[in-house]
C-alpha cells in the first residue's frame, strides 16, 4: 500500500479490526520511511459494477459517491454513521448480487428511496428531492401529501377504532 504522504511503498499495518458489521476490514498502516499513519478499508468485491446513466452514458460504480448521496440526505438528521454504512452496504451487496455487471442508475436510485423512507422520512424527502428532479416548492408539497397519506393507512385494528378514530381502549390503558 503506496503512503499517502510521501508515496513510498515501504508501509506495514498495525492494526486491524472488523468494521461495517464485519462487511469490511479496517487497517492501521504505518510509512516506514516518513512515519505518517493512515486507514484503509479492505471490502469484497463481487464484480465490477456499471452504472448506465438515463442518458445512456456508462460509468464505473463508486461506492464512495452512494456514501456521500446518502449522507448529504441524512445530514443533520439523528442517523449514527455506522447505520448509514450498513444501508450503504446493504444496497451494494444487493447490486452485486443482482447477476448484471450492468446497472440502470434509476434501479440504484430505488433502492436507495426504498432503505431510506424505512430509516428516516425527512432524509427520504431530500434524497426524492434530487433523484425525481423536484423543480419547485409544489412538488415537495405533492411528494409530502402523498407520503402522509400513505402512512396514514398503515393504521391497523389493533391501534386504532375504526368507529371514532381514536386509539382503542387496550391501547390507551398502556
Amino acid at each position: 500500500m503506496r503512503c499517502p504522504f510521501c508515496q513510498s511503498l515501504n508501509t506495514h499495518v498495525k492494526d486491524s479490526r472488523p468494521a461495517e458489521d464485519n462487511a469490511a476490514i479496517r487497517r492501521r498502516r504505518v510509512c516506514g520511511d516518513c512515519g505518517g499513519r493512515f486507514t484503509t478499508f479492505e471490502r469484497v468485491q463481487l464484480r465490477d459494477l456499471t452504472v448506465v446513466k438515463r442518458d445512456g452514458n456508462r460509468q464505473n460504480f463508486d461506492r464512495d459517491k452512494l456514501v456521500r448521496s446518502v449522507r448529504i440526505a441524512a445530514r443533520k438528521r439523528p442517523i449514527p454513521d455506522e447505520r448509514l454504512e450498513r444501508l450503504v452496504s446493504s444496497i451494494v451487496r444487493q447490486l452485486e448480487s443482482r447477476g448484471d455487471a450492468d446497472i440502470p442508475s434509476d434501479e440504484i436510485g430505488r433502492l436507495v428511496m426504498d432503505a431510506l423512507k424505512v430509516l428516516d422520512d425527512v432524509a427520504y424527502v431530500r434524497f426524492a428531492s434530487v433523484y425525481k428532479d423536484f423543480r419547485e416548492a409544489r412538488d415537495f408539497e405533492e411528494f409530502v401529501e402523498e407520503l402522509a397519506s400513505s402512512s396514514r393507512t398503515i393504521a391497523t385494528p389493533e391501534t386504532e377504532s375504526p368507529e371514532t378514530s381514536e386509539p382503542a381502549a387496550d391501547e390507551v390503558a398502556r
